[in-house]
């Protein structure tokens, strides 16, 4: 089932890269962005994350709290958090449950590896009252989310 902007937002708790729980229903009066990665050390990936985290003043300006979501381990996330310089939450989706709540898991192999419990690209907007402002899931993992849209969303 695909999530739309004004749908309530599934609520999940997961571990981030310092295994703390983090749940989203008690994120606060901030707005939340989601970023579902496919998998930490991987080009595109890193260039996602890295983008978000060197203008990660102005989304913090914008009032969000970004958090990037994969299901690579807790551990793999902590070392990929510390190379890259990630100043934003990772958690591990590790069995890929909250990546299918939100229409973010791949459902097919198509590299000759099983890849249903990987995370597709994907970017939400969740606003602090549980709904959601944005959503975009990207059929190539080779694409990114729309930045500029997701913080005129935020900004606006």
């Amino acid at each position: 089932m695909a999530l739309s902007t004004g749908d309530r937002a599934p609520d999940f708790t997961l571990f981030d890269s310092e295994t703390k729980p983090f749940t989203l229903s008690e994120a606060g009066d901030r707005s939340v962005v989601l970023l579902f990665f496919p998998g930490a050390f991987t080009s595109v990936c890193t260039d996602e994350l890295t983008t978000v985290g060197n203008d990660y003043a102005r989304w913090q300006a914008a009032g969000a709290e970004v958090v990037g979501l994969s299901t690579d381990s807790p551990f793999a996330l902590a070392e990929f958090k510390k190379v890259n310089g990630i100043p934003f939450r990772l958690l591990s989706d590790h069995d890929a449950e909250v990546c299918a709540l939100y229409g973010a898991k791949y459902d097919r192999d198509f590299t000759g590896m099983k890849l249903d419990r990987i995370a597709r690209r994907a970017a939400f907007v969740v606003r602090p009252d549980g709904t959601l402002a944005y959503t975009e899931v990207l059929d190539s993992a080779g694409d990114q989310p729309d930045y500029e849209a997701i913080l005129a969303v935020l900004e606006g």
